[in-house]
């Protein structure tokens, strides 16, 4: 069994896939665009919306995160209801990551040494989306 994020975007899904996928050093699976899709009648797309993100994956180390945008007219709430967490076993791969992650974004708490972890900081990246980097220390 697994568990999967799913992040939804208000136009700019693609801006933060390319920008995971340098953070990361991840591949995108195929992007699926809403233009992409086979036309119908009960779900027509405007020609300015075909250019959104339906659907594309990456896969973060070894972890599943989905991502699309969300047609207009559908309500976007940022804020809260959701956060990743990126788990490492090197405490100077973890400050490298957040680095990359908090580029345009808000820092909540420096990566630092915590009574529940050897180092672990959270930031709201330019996207809205909550990281919490932290140490692996699993015997797994």
């Amino acid at each position: 069994m697994s568990v999967h994020a799913y992040v939804n975007f208000n136009g700019n899904c693609l801006d933060a896939v390319e920008f995971y996928r340098q953070v990361f050093g991840a591949e995108a699976h195929e992007i699926m665009l809403y233009g992409d899709a086979p036309p119908d009648p009960g779900f027509p797309v405007p020609d300015e919306h075909k250019h959104l993100v339906m659907h594309t994956v990456l896969s973060i180390f070894g972890t599943i995160v989905m991502f699309s945008d969300l047609l207009p007219g559908q309500p976007l709430v940022q804020g809260n209801n959701i956060s990743l967490v990126v788990m490492l076993r090197n405490p100077d791969e973890i400050r490298t990551i957040f680095n990359r992650l908090k580029d345009g974004g808000t820092v909540d708490m420096e990566p630092q040494e915590t009574f529940f972890s050897k180092c672990f900081g959270s930031l709201t990246d330019r996207f809205g989306i909550i990281w919490q980097v932290m140490h692996d220390d699993s015997e797994v």
